[in-house]
């Protein structure tokens, strides 16, 4: 999909003379991210050399094994709290047995049949995302000591499943791991190597979506990853009576979650309005900003964002003054308030004026 099939390729390339065609595949090579550099520097190799690499990838079934019994293991508290299972010694080097099996996860990638790589790396990656906010391991930064870069390996996860699977089979899999995984500002304290690395799942993204075709289907598969999430948590409320009591009673647990979504996915739905507004598939984004799995004050300035983009100044500006009624000290929305002359509510005005004050005096 959106891309040319191999009869196509070839019949472009008919023209060009070796020099031109060294010329492409440099311009692939260097420019290309650092799995195309190595599935390509293994395309160049002596074919002894790429037999002798491809049987020293890891049994891409026993890897899978292995990492479903590690990551097992530490969601049942083994590895905190003391487990028959897991003896002393391997319990206080949880981090090297983690590095392992994520470094032969990254290299079963590159194994002819990739899916229990992929599967691997999936789990990984979601106990890594899920250590960020639970204690599976005696660490005050568990990601920083295992010294994973989440976003590398969703990169490199990203990356294979898009070359053996195509784009639909990539927009499928990526928008509901893009929702589950992304973080704004990381997977460790920060402050450490790692986290020196990292960057957000949306740059990953975005350099993937090479033409308005992908664009649009790749928002087409998030919203429908949106609707799973959100069925998902209202048949979670409708279990039992019980059930129901208990999500009422913690804050709307439900709507906390939603609301953390949509801080965790802002960045990513100002690319939607980039690269959406104003075109044919514009309807997508209103489906987005009135969409049930996310909620507060995000969502508004969304909206405000995308009444903004459709023209509509008057409905942007109380969009964003309904903003700052609820987040009077946000710096991201009184940036966009200034910059279309919205009136800023009396809170909202009142910290301005400080900040001015503040501003003057240094």
């Amino acid at each position: 999909m959106n891309r040319m099939n191999r009869e196509q390729f070839y019949a472009r390339m008919t023209g060009l003379d070796a020099e031109q065609l060294r010329k492409v595949l440099w311009t692939v090579y260097w420019r290309g991210t650092a799995q195309a550099r190595e599935r390509i520097e293994d395309a160049l190799s002596p074919p002894s050399e790429r037999k002798h690499k491809e049987q020293d990838l890891p049994d891409p079934d026993l890897l899978l094994g292995e990492v479903t019994e590690f990551v097992s293991l530490a969601r049942d508290g083994a590895y905190m709290y003391g487990d028959r299972r897991v003896s002393r010694t391997e319990r206080s080097k949880w981090r090297v047995t983690f590095r392992s099996l994520a470094t032969q996860a990254q290299s079963a990638l590159h194994a002819e049949h990739t899916g229990p790589a992929e599967q691997a790396m999936e789990q990984l990656i979601d106990l890594a995302c899920d250590m960020h906010r639970y204690q599976y391991f005696h660490s005050e930064d568990p990601v920083e000591a295992a010294r994973f870069v989440v976003s590398h390996a969703v990169s490199a996860l990203w990356q294979t499943v898009l070359d053996t699977r195509g784009f639909a089979g990539f927009a499928e899999r990526a928008a509901c791991q893009l929702i589950r995984w992304e973080s704004p500002y990381g997977w460790t304290e920060g402050g450490g190597k790692v986290a020196q690395h990292e960057t957000t799942l949306t740059e990953v993204l975005v350099p993937l979506l090479t033409s308005p075709q992908m664009w649009r289907d790749f928002t087409i598969a998030y919203l429908s990853a949106l609707d799973a999430v959100a069925n998902s948590e209202e048949d979670a409320r409708g279990l039992s009576s019980r059930r129901r009591i208990m999500f009422s009673s913690g804050g709307g647990d439900v709507d906390y979650r939603r609301r953390d979504r949509a801080r965790q996915l802002a960045a990513w739905h100002n690319w939607l309005i980039e690269h959406l507004a104003g075109t044919d598939d514009a309807a997508l984004l209103d489906r987005l900003a009135s969409h049930r799995a996310l909620a507060g004050p995000q969502v508004t300035y969304l909206r405000a964002q995308i009444a903004q983009a459709g023209g509509d100044a008057a409905a942007s500006r109380q969009l964003i003054a309904d903003c700052l009624e609820e987040l009077p000290g946000s710096t991201e929305f009184h940036e966009f308030a200034a910059e279309i002359g919205a009136a800023l509510p009396p809170r909202a005005y009142k910290i301005a004026a400080g900040w001015s004050r503040v501003d003057h005096r240094a």
